[in-house]
Protein backbone atom coordinates (compact mmCIF):
# COMPACT_ATOMS: atom_id res chain seq x y z
CA UNK A 1 0.00 0.00 0.00
CA UNK A 2 2.84 2.25 0.75
CA UNK A 3 4.03 2.05 -2.87
CA UNK A 4 0.73 2.83 -4.07
CA UNK A 5 0.63 5.87 -2.16
CA UNK A 6 4.25 6.95 -3.76
CA UNK A 7 2.92 6.31 -7.06
CA UNK A 8 -0.38 8.50 -6.42
CA UNK A 9 2.56 11.17 -4.95
CA UNK A 10 4.20 11.47 -8.31
CA UNK A 11 1.28 11.17 -10.36
CA UNK A 12 0.14 13.82 -8.30
CA UNK A 13 3.93 16.00 -8.54
CA UNK A 14 3.88 15.15 -12.48
CA UNK A 15 0.47 16.65 -12.94
CA UNK A 16 1.15 19.17 -10.67
CA UNK A 17 4.16 19.82 -13.09
CA UNK A 18 2.81 20.12 -15.93
CA UNK A 19 0.15 22.44 -14.80
CA UNK A 20 2.94 24.53 -13.72
CA UNK A 21 5.00 24.66 -17.09
CA UNK A 22 1.77 25.24 -19.33
CA UNK A 23 0.93 28.37 -17.09
CA UNK A 24 4.99 29.49 -17.31
CA UNK A 25 4.92 29.27 -20.62
CA UNK A 26 1.17 31.11 -21.64
CA UNK A 27 2.00 33.57 -18.71
CA UNK A 28 5.82 34.37 -20.70
CA UNK A 29 3.85 34.35 -23.89
CA UNK A 30 1.41 37.12 -22.36
CA UNK A 31 4.62 39.04 -21.16
CA UNK A 32 6.14 38.94 -24.72
CA UNK A 33 2.79 39.96 -26.10
CA UNK A 34 2.76 42.69 -23.73
CA UNK A 35 6.15 44.05 -24.13
CA UNK A 36 5.86 43.85 -28.38
CA UNK A 37 2.75 45.90 -27.42
CA UNK A 38 4.26 48.18 -25.77
CA UNK A 39 7.25 49.07 -27.98
CA UNK A 40 4.62 49.83 -30.61
CA UNK A 41 2.84 52.39 -28.73
CA UNK A 42 6.80 53.61 -27.84
CA UNK A 43 7.23 53.87 -32.04
CA UNK A 44 4.08 55.40 -32.47
CA UNK A 45 4.33 57.96 -29.72
CA UNK A 46 7.90 58.87 -31.00
CA UNK A 47 6.27 59.33 -34.63
CA UNK A 48 3.37 61.56 -33.03
CA UNK A 49 5.86 63.71 -31.38
CA UNK A 50 7.97 64.13 -34.04
CA UNK A 51 5.04 64.79 -36.71
CA UNK A 52 3.79 67.62 -33.66
CA UNK A 53 7.34 68.64 -33.72
CA UNK A 54 7.10 69.44 -37.51
CA UNK A 55 4.15 70.84 -37.82
CA UNK A 56 4.58 73.46 -34.42
CA UNK A 57 7.46 74.39 -36.45
CA UNK A 58 5.61 74.76 -39.49
CA UNK A 59 3.09 76.91 -37.56
CA UNK A 60 5.96 79.20 -35.87
CA UNK A 61 7.41 80.07 -38.99
CA UNK A 62 4.01 81.05 -40.96
CA UNK A 63 2.67 82.94 -37.55
CA UNK A 64 6.08 84.65 -38.25
CA UNK A 65 5.99 85.31 -41.43
CA UNK A 66 1.89 86.68 -41.16
CA UNK A 67 3.26 88.86 -38.31
CA UNK A 68 5.86 90.77 -41.10
CA UNK A 69 3.32 90.93 -43.41
CA UNK A 70 1.29 92.71 -41.17
CA UNK A 71 4.30 95.15 -40.36
CA UNK A 72 5.42 95.71 -43.59
CA UNK A 73 3.72 98.01 -46.03
CA UNK A 74 1.28 96.77 -49.11
CA UNK A 75 2.70 96.73 -52.16
CA UNK A 76 0.45 96.96 -54.58
CA UNK A 77 1.23 96.14 -58.32
CA UNK A 78 -0.35 99.12 -60.97
CA UNK A 79 -0.04 97.44 -64.55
Amino acid sequence: MAAEEVLQTVDHYKTEIERLTKELTETTHEKIQAAEYGLVVLEEKLTLKQQYDELEAEYDSLKQELEQLKEGPLLIRED
